[in-house]
């Protein structure tokens, strides 16, 4: 049987899986291209419906967590594996990635392995379910987050004149309309912090409380949205931005950007 069959059997063949485990491929196939995910760079997850979270059946014993997720009682998502590459993933997410429920005391997870059991959650596993815990706490809809080196705002976070969020938004709104009104909270900076760690994971629940995406300092970035196409575009859009930013001053000026009466005729586009 394949491991698509085999995940069918346990999922009642769901249209939901099928659906996911096509848009995870192409996504991750992106990641890939854009140069934002080299050799076993970033991870994604995804919240999974109540629907399928009953289905599940425990194929292996349960993991405590660090710290607890409150709000995210028996929740079940499919994450990326650590140490997996993203053009494996869009290649074969289904061995490259698992799906794991939160226990109903929302301090461990049960790991459901279908195509591969060796994988393991990714090492990021703990700021993802921070991330998804805020979504729930706040009671809004994203199923999705994202974590990708993506290059440009890699880059822009090393320039030492960059010291808080409002000097990074500044230059991401000021280069392109586009920034403005799809990324309107802005991105938050967290400095640099140890990757995989309480701590950053913290700080990135912190900042996504005021922004839509966040930046981790001479790191990588996170995002999450409503579904796979959704977040990816956000980031897209912001690295467009410091993309333009970048290549002005390649050129040799520094790019004048939208004035404020400019910002804020778009604000007002955003708010209607």
């Amino acid at each position: 049987m394949s491991n698509l069959n085999s995940l069918k059997s346990i999922f009642i063949q769901h249209k939901e899986i099928e659906t996911l485990l096509n848009d995870i491929a192409e996504i991750a196939g992106f990641l890939w291209q854009r140069g934002w995910s080299e050799k076993n760079a970033g991870n994604i997850s995804v919240r999974i419906s109540a629907r399928v979270r009953e289905e599940i059946v425990s194929k292996s014993d349960e993991q405590i967590l660090d710290s607890p997720v409150t709000h995210l009682g028996d929740a079940c998502f499919f994450i990326t594996g650590t140490g997996t590459r993203m053009r494996d993933v869009a290649r074969e997410p289904l061995t490259n990635g698992m799906f794991i429920r939160i226990n109903h005391q929302s301090n461990g997870y049960l790991p459901i392995t279908i195509g591969n059991t060796a994988i393991k959650p990714s090492s990021e596993l703990l700021s993802h379910l921070n991330i998804h815990d805020l979504i729930a706490r706040r009671g809004t809809d994203e199923t999705v987050v994202i974590h990708t080196h993506a290059t440009e705002l890699i880059a822009l976070s090393h320039w030492d004149k960059i010291q808080n969020s409002s000097d990074l938004n500044t230059i991401l709104w000021g280069m392109h309309p586009e920034a403005m009104v799809f990324v309107p909270k802005g991105v938050g900076l967290v400095p640099y912090l140890l990757p995989g760690s309480s701590t950053i994971a913290d700080a990135t629940v912190q900042s996504f409380e005021q922004h839509d995406i966040v930046l981790w300092k001479k790191h990588g970035v996170f995002a999450i949205g409503k579904n796979l196409h959704d977040t990816f575009d956000q980031i897209d859009i912001v690295c467009k931005s410091a993309k333009i930013w970048i290549q002005c001053r390649a050129a040799g000026f520094t790019p004048e950007g939208l004035t404020k009466s400019q910002l804020d005729e778009l604000k007002q586009l955003v708010i209607r």
